[in-house]
C-alpha cells in the first residue's frame, strides 16, 4: 500500500521467484536472493544499475538454482548462449 506522498508503507512485500513466478511465501527460509549488478567497460560498478533473482526454496531444494540463475541470466544478456555437451562439462558459445 502506498500513502499520499507514494511512499511503499507495508511491512511486508511478497516477492515472486524468478524461475517458477510462484509467490515466495513469508515462511521460506531457504529462498534467496541474488543481485547481479552492472558494469561500465572498465570494470566499475554503475550505481543503483542491477537485476535482482530471487528463488525459492523448492527451486533450490531440487537443484534447480543454478540452471535457473544460467538461464535468466542469459534472457537479461548477462551470460552468452550456453549448452549442455555432457552432464558434467559446460560449453559457452560466442
Amino acid at each position: 500500500m502506498e500513502n499520499d506522498k507514494g511512499q511503499v508503507v507495508d511491512l511486508y512485500i511478497p516477492r515472486k521467484c524468478s524461475a517458477t513466478g510462484r509467490l515466495i511465501n513469508a515462511k521460506d527460509h531457504a529462498s534467496v536472493q541474488i543481485n547481479v549488478v552492472d558494469v561500465d567497460a572498465n570494470g566499475v560498478l554503475i550505481p543503483g544499475q542491477y537485476k535482482a533473482y530471487a528463488l525459492s526454496g523448492a527451486v533450490r531444494a531440487a537443484g534447480e538454482s543454478d540452471d535457473s540463475i544460467n538461464r535468466l541470466a542469459t534472457q537479461d544478456g548477462y551470460l552468452k548462449k550456453y549448452s549442455i555437451i555432457n552432464h558434467s562439462v559446460w560449453s559457452y558459445s560466442q
